[in-house]
């Protein structure tokens, strides 16, 4: 009898303890911290790409940015507050210290709900450099958004197959700020087998034209066990506001051993409208892993366009920069 008593009491102490812990749901810390180190072989200061407001200030050593993303997920719904703070934050956040801050909710296993702010799904880039390969970035991720606020659902239809569809404000336009003409943008999305094409319409600042049209695609292959090629193409116009841009991408890394790595991008970008104006951009970085945490980025970098367009250099037909990061996540 006793130890009937005793197995009720501990299969009653189990279910109590299982629903404690179910009602406290997940909490989860992560962000990254990167510092940086940048020359280039012309006579003035700057770096392209550093992703800072004044990269033609960028010489010696530098500020990235602190980010850290606070998670909480309790039973089918949960909310994310990414913080980031630094010359790389200033840059790239639309609503002063804020990155990221959206909640959620799980529909169902294949339906889930967002609604606040949340990075841009255009692009083989992110803000972060702990999840990009390079340190510098590319001129499309510059052109296009960083992050959007509205609503989207995304819905995966299976492993390989899935869809997003979002209505946000243009992406020019924060949280923060007024959106008093309802200027407006659809985005959508469909990924498959981790290829993403990608498309936006509607307007990008408060005021402005409308009819802004983005292309993007994104995707990559494994070539070998130790070879891998990314891609990104996108294209960008407005008729009324006659501009755009189009330029492609191309991510070439090779996994030397767990610790090292080795890769070049090339990117040809072109900015369009009453006049094109071209600049192409041939990245070499090694990446080198020096903890679980700790990783070691090294970018020598040589951008040129006849039509002085290069970011930092607007003077210069052609530059060459040297930048060395240490990027740790946690």
């Amino acid at each position: 009898m006793k130890k009937i008593i005793f197995t009720l009491l501990l299969a009653s102490s189990l279910i109590v303890t299982g629903q404690e812990k179910e009602d406290k749901g997940t909490f989860t810390l992560s962000g990254t911290v990167d510092v940086y180190g940048t020359t280039n072989f012309t006579k003035d200061s700057g770096t392209p790409g550093i992703l800072i407001a004044a990269p033609e200030n960028a010489n010696a050593f530098g500020l990235g940015f602190a980010n850290t993303v606070f998670a909480y997920e309790k039973g089918k719904a949960g909310v994310v507050a990414d913080i980031a703070f630094g010359p790389r934050a200033d840059d790239a956040n639309m609503a002063g210290a804020i990155n990221q801050l959206y909640a959620y909710y799980n529909v169902s296993d294949k339906l889930t709900l967002t609604a606040g702010q949340f990075n841009t799904f255009l692009g083989y880039e992110v803000i972060s450099p702990a999840a990009n390969f390079n340190y510098t970035v590319s001129y499309l991720f510059n052109a296009g958004p960083f992050s959007h606020t509205g609503i989207k659902a995304d819905y995966a239809v299976s492993d390989d197959l899935s869809f997003m569809l979002a209505i946000t404000n243009a992406h020019g336009i924060s949280s923060a700020d007024g959106n008093f003409s309802d200027d407006t943008q659809l985005g959508a999305q469909i990924g498959y087998k981790g290829q993403y094409l990608n498309f936006i319409t509607g307007a990008v600042s408060a005021g402005g034209a409308t009819d802004w049209i983005f292309l993007d695609y994104t995707g990559g292959f494994d070539i070998s066990d130790s070879f891998y090629l990314g891609l990104n193409a996108a294209y960008a116009n407005s008729s009324d506001a006659d501009s755009g841009y189009q330029g492609v991408a191309l991510y070439l890394q090779n996994k030397f051993s767990d610790k090292f790595s080795l890769g070049f991008r090339p990117e040809f970008f072109t900015t369009t409208g009453a006049t094109d104006q071209s600049v192409s951009a041939f990245t070499l970085t090694s990446n080198v892993t020096l903890t679980d945490n700790l990783k070691f980025i090294t970018d020598l970098r040589f951008d040129s366009s006849d039509d002085f367009i290069i970011e930092a250099f607007p003077g210069e037909k052609s530059t060459s920069t040297l930048t060395m990061a240490a990027v740790y996540s946690f």
